[in-house]
């Protein structure tokens, strides 16, 4: 030490010195941990809805919570149904549903208003020429159906097969459906939305993106064995379900079937 003018004592410079870069050193080494760790200590969670911090049980019960209190939601994508893979977009309502299907042999239109389903397809179709099932029409039968809204009867295998494509309970019951045990997988987005994937038997049995902003809807599912992939949006957006006028309307009666 040194004396200094005022009687003290100070601290030689070279002193000084290793002190300030001692602190330099440990400033910088402590910044350098705080970069190296920051990104791990970050909350993934933050500015979420909070279901990627639930186990995966849970957060598929609040995806199917969620999807079963909206009114309304669009379906689009591929399903495998009965040996047969059909290309869907569909918007579902409580009383009822409007959309289209198509199969590599035929696309159609469906409408849904309360109890009475009504499909749109081209003559070929109704006399089974394209998609090699046999309606039982001759040509002139199947030429008064072609691009008319045909009144299907609830009686008529037709009514059975195609309205469990217009009943959104029915329909996200089976679609929504995961086979094995649950994990949590990935974090994505879909369309700018935050999403996690939760898998079922490893992907196996199907996966499904959950949303992890606001309402934790289901946004994507791939199902089990390959049977499709679809997407859920549009979920309460009002769908616009009216009855076709009347011009536009065949009405067949109890059956449309075996007709001849």
């Amino acid at each position: 030490m040194t004396a200094t003018r005022s009687g003290t004592r100070s601290r030689p410079l070279a002193g000084r010195r290793r002190t300030g870069r001692a602190a330099l050193v440990g400033a910088v080494c402590a910044g350098l941990a705080a970069v190296l760790t920051g990104c791990g200590a970050e909350d993934p969670d933050a500015g979420t809805n909070g279901v990627g911090k639930l186990p995966a049980a849970k957060i598929e019960a609040k995806a199917r919570a969620a999807a079963a209190a909206a009114d309304t939601v669009r379906l689009s994508g591929n399903v495998v149904s009965q040996g047969r893979t059909y290309k869907l977009d569909m918007r579902l309502a409580p009383n009822g549903a409007r959309g289209r299907l198509s199969t590599k042999a035929a696309a159609f239109s469906l409408l849904r208003v309360g109890t009475s389903l009504y499909l749109k397809a081209d003559a070929a179709f109704w006399a089974g020429e394209k998609n090699g099932r046999s309606a039982g029409h001759d040509d002139s039968a199947a030429a008064k159906l072609g691009g008319k809204y045909v009144k299907v009867p609830a009686t008529d295998p037709v009514y059975k097969r195609f309205s469990g494509f217009t009943d959104k309970n029915m329909l996200l019951g089976s679609l929504l459906a995961l086979h094995g045990k649950l994990a949590t997988g990935e974090r994505s987005d879909i369309d700018g939305v935050r999403t996690i994937r939760l898998t079922a038997a490893g992907g196996s049995g199907g996966t499904l993106d959950v949303s992890l902003e606001s309402t934790p809807y289901p946004l994507r599912m791939q199902r089990a064995g390959g049977a499709g992939v679809v997407r859920l949006d549009d979920w309460g957006k009002t769908v616009d379900l009216r009855v076709p006028p009347k011009d536009q309307v065949v009405d067949y009666g109890s059956r449309i079937s075996g007709r001849g």
